[in-house]
């Protein structure tokens, strides 16, 4: 199997596509542990996982922007495993304003979820793929990590952020035989998307089919949304892949809305 007996941590997994990532990984041979903000949600995820043995999946609770509980969430997963291979920085949340209307403490907080959170982890995981001399490390991005929408300031500047940290741990990683990527999905139909439907229907002045079909699926070649498991595919080959030839990149999953 792709990561038999592989130590995979995913942040923001008890839901959405944390949670389809955990599942990609569990039924690929490996052991999970799926961290989560809620954890009476994180438990039942991993307990929903298609481990081989009950042993392979273990729940953290964990707020990517406490560097105590992470380091502590990370100390927990290698106590029990013997240390990290695979960690998916997924954690995220969406809040929508126009730039000038954007109040500061909410866009402190998006950016502490997406940047310190991924950098938080990051930190707390390297020395221990560094000591192994093995590891991967996956930023959830988007396709705002290389694109613009309107009311998404925060989140477009903290998606775009990611892309410069993978390439520096994949720059400093190298040595240490550790790889950085970043995944950039589309619009896929989670909790997380679907809550923006009316919040932008309203700001924008446009019907939620609207939404839907000109601002989310507007630039795809076929107005489909992506899928939890075609992102979770790409996970499973960004923590699978061999060699550094593949660091330091991002993969657009979004159904051409942007091509590169």
């Amino acid at each position: 199997m792709k990561l038999d007996g592989k130590v995979t941590l995913v942040t923001g997994a008890a839901r959405g596509i944390g949670e389809g990532i955990a599942k990609r990984f569990a039924s690929a041979g490996a052991r999970v542990a799926v961290a989560d903000l809620d954890a009476a949600q994180a438990k039942a995820s991993a307990e929903r996982l298609p481990a081989r043995d009950p042993g392979d999946a273990m729940a953290i609770a964990m707020d990517v922007t406490d560097p105590d509980q992470v380091e502590a969430g990370v100390a927990a997963v290698v106590d029990r495993w013997g240390g990290i291979d695979v960690l998916v920085c997924n954690a995220g949340i969406q809040i929508v304003h126009r730039t000038e209307d954007f109040p500061f403490a909410e866009w402190k907080r998006l950016l502490a979820v997406h940047l310190d959170g991924a950098f938080l982890a990051t930190r707390a995981c390297l020395p221990y793929m560094y000591k192994k001399r093995a590891g991967t490390v996956i930023y959830m991005g988007s396709v705002h990590s290389k694109e613009a929408s309107p009311l998404k300031a925060a989140y477009v500047t903290a998606k775009h952020g990611l892309l410069g940290l993978a390439r520096v741990v994949s720059l400093e990683g190298a040595e240490h035989g550790v790889r950085s990527n970043v995944i950039c999905p589309g619009f896929v139909r989670t909790p997380l998307a679907e809550k923006q439907i009316p919040e932008q229907a309203a700001r924008l002045g446009l019907s939620e089919s609207e939404v839907v079909e000109r601002i989310m699926l507007g630039r795809t070649v076929d107005k489909e949304f992506s899928t939890i498991e075609d992102v979770a595919e790409i996970a499973l080959l960004f923590a699978s892949f061999p060699t550094n030839a593949l660091t330091g990149q991002s993969l657009l999953v979004s159904h051409g809305w942007v091509m590169e």
